[in-house]
């Protein structure tokens, strides 16, 4: 009988573990966002992301992207990119499935990478060997800082990075 008591014990003890930590996600500093957008040519894409803030840090000095290094695309675990079939990202080929979402900024444009290792913490783990896709996103700057960095999808297949001032656009199809 005591056995008994002891395993329901635990198992409860468990189960209150696992619940709290899927509410902790959302009470992190950087809270999860995910985005699906089904697009002209059947595709759905869905970006799974956790939130990060500016709270007057500045971009490339106190918080990323910093020129040069390798960034998770947000803040956590990698940036999760899916896509339920074949897509076209600015004219290049990358197959369904899922990936991790890393870039390299730079003042003209990015270099946006889809790597095959999608189950990471931030950037790293990261190796390039696992890159599935890398190309080169169109940037720009606002007038408005963005507080939050926020992706967008509209149907046209238009993906949008808004973070501080700057502005990153790529086009799946």
């Amino acid at each position: 009988m005591n056995k008994i008591f002891s395993i329901c014990i635990l198992l409860a003890t468990l189960f209150v573990s696992q619940t709290s930590c899927a509410q902790d996600k959302n009470k992190r500093p950087s809270p999860p966002v995910q985005i699906k957008q089904t697009i002209k040519s059947g595709a759905e894409i869905s970006i799974d992301y956790s939130q990060p803030s500016l709270k007057g840090r500045v971009i490339g000095k106190t918080i990323e992207p910093k020129d040069g290094e390798i960034w998770r695309t947000g803040a956590n675990e990698a940036t999760i990119f899916e896509v339920n079939k074949p897509v076209k990202i600015n004219g290049q080929s990358l197959p369904a499935g899922k990936y991790a979402l890393f870039s390299l900024s730079g003042k003209d444009n990015w270099t946006i990478i889809f790597n095959k290792t999608w189950k990471q913490w931030g950037a790293y783990d990261y190796v390039q060997a696992e890159d599935a896709l890398r190309i080169k996103a169109t940037a720009t700057t606002t007038e408005l800082s963005s507080e939050k960095m926020t992706f967008s999808i509209n149907e046209s297949g238009l993906v949008t990075l808004l973070w501080g001032t700057n502005k990153v656009t790529f086009t799946v199809e």
